[in-house]
């Protein structure tokens, strides 16, 4: 029997990455390797200057509303391929992730577990000290609680996303809240042991020790009941932005 590799949608959540957006598509074409891979960038920006900054034509180009959970969600939604990675524009992917992607979801199956949802380790670009320990804790959170978080390119099956209702409507935790949504029914998630790498822009730009804890502290209160949408006036009466 012939075998048909799977298409793959890289759905790039984006807020003002006008300077990095093309760097990451060329990024993503590489890691392909041939494959066959559509990429879509979500832009939640009124002015979508992510958008306009895009210099590959094939590059599928779509508005949404502000959030990264309205905006991946209108990724899904222009997307064909049978399987949907949601790559954050600061993360770039391992070498053979796209392989390794494929294997990880077909253990599932071969496994004879339910799922069709997986994601990678943490990795910090220039991950030293604290940064360090801060990837050793993800590593730690992910073998005791399974829920991979957003920074981690998470993947599904397009039929299995679909399955789950995508991303809930909320403004943050949402990447929490869908892994969380995996495990009380019961399904398996496919962790792999390959490591994407983030920038570190964001704990640098806020304390490294500070946007750490903060984070630690957000995920916690939501743990034990706290609306998202409550965390995230909080979030950003923190950031002054309320």
């Amino acid at each position: 029997m012939e075998y048909n590799p799977p298409c793959f949608s890289v759905i790039i959540p984006a807020w003002h990455e006008a300077a990095n957006i093309n760097g990451l598509v060329t990024h993503v074409r590489e890691r392909a390797g041939g494959r066959n891979v559509e990429i879509i960038v979500s832009d939640g920006a009124p002015q979508a200057d992510t958008l306009a900054a895009l210099a590959d034509k094939d590059v599928i180009r779509v508005r949404a509303p502000q959030g990264r959970a309205w905006q991946m969600n209108a990724g899904a939604h222009a997307a064909s391929g049978d399987i949907l990675l949601f790559l954050h524009a600061d993360t770039t992917l391992p070498e053979d992730a796209f392989a390794a992607m494929e294997h990880g979801l077909n253990r599932l199956g071969d496994s004879g577990k339910r799922g069709g949802a997986g994601a990678f380790r943490l990795g910090i670009d220039g991950a030293f000290g604290f940064l360090y320990l801060v990837e050793k804790l993800a590593d730690l959170r992910n073998r005791l609680t399974r829920t991979p978080y957003g920074d981690q390119a998470q993947f599904f099956r397009s039929s299995y996303f679909r399955l789950l209702g995508g991303y809930s409507a909320i403004p943050i935790m949402e990447d929490v809240d869908i892994m969380r949504r995996i495990r009380q029914r019961g399904d398996s998630i496919a962790l792999l042991p390959l490591r994407v790498r983030t920038s570190a822009r964001r704990w640098h730009a806020e304390g490294v020790v500070y946007c750490s804890l903060r984070n630690v502290c957000l995920r916690t209160l939501y743990a034990l009941g706290v609306p998202a949408q409550t965390l995230s006036r909080w979030y950003l009466a923190y950031k002054g932005k309320s």
